[in-house]
């Protein structure tokens, strides 16, 4: 992909979305979702998804859920009360965000 910093702003929002349609992820299994529903165009580092997640634990919108699997512990993060409201509000944002972009880069779209 050739300007991921075109993404950066949406990381949140990628994530919210994902556990809203997964219920519960580990973070590598976020990073391979990302990778495969882009078809490889945007991939997301180990460097910028976990101080994603840390921050969105923090914030209350996550939980933490500790497994062991094949002997070693994995988290997996999935979405409190307060991170499925918070996802409808970031996705409904979003789709502002692109409908207002497309009226700027094409003027013949209307904003209805």
């Amino acid at each position: 992909m050739g300007n991921s910093k075109l993404y950066k702003g949406s990381l949140t929002t990628i994530i919210l979305k994902l556990l809203e349609e997964h219920g519960k992820m580990y973070g590598y299994e976020i990073t391979q979702k990302v990778k495969e529903i882009t078809k490889g165009e945007l991939n997301i580092t180990e460097g910028a998804l976990y101080p994603a997640l840390h921050k969105l634990e923090a914030e209350d919108l996550l939980e933490v859920e500790v497994a062991k699997v094949d002997n070693r512990l994995r988290k997996y993060y999935k979405l409190t009360e307060k991170g499925s409201l918070e996802t409808i509000s970031k996705l409904k944002e979003l789709e502002e965000y692109i409908r207002n972009m497309q009226v700027l880069v094409n003027p013949k779209w209307s904003i209805e």
